[in-house]
């Protein structure tokens, strides 16, 4: 899943780059929704994780996410990146709220 664009950047410590889910246009009855009435998508992809933060004893934490796992995020916070034309978020590791299980 990570192209040549993770290769060029990874995150760092406690850090985690993720890929916001794209907003429906479209309601299950077949409405379109104009772009000022969609909401912020709150859903994402993790696509590149970092080493870990570390701990109070000098240990490091790993990262609580994998790479390739759908979050929940919060709807304000994290820090946009564009690589290759496409952007993305970086947030730490605790400001995600959740993930998603199958």
């Amino acid at each position: 899943m990570a192209g040549k664009a993770f290769r060029k950047f990874l995150p760092l410590f406690d850090r985690v780059l993720v890929e916001r889910c794209a907003a429906e246009t479209v309601t299950k009855g077949g409405i379109m929704i104009p772009e000022k009435s969609q909401g912020k998508v709150l859903q994402a992809t993790v696509v590149a994780v970092g080493s870990g933060g570390r701990g109070k004893n000098g240990e490091i934490q790993p990262v609580s996410v994998k790479v390739g796992e759908k979050v929940l995020l919060p709807e304000y916070g994290g820090t946009k990146i564009i690589l290759e034309d496409k952007d993305y978020y970086l947030f730490r590791d605790g400001d995600i709220l959740g993930k998603y299980v199958d």
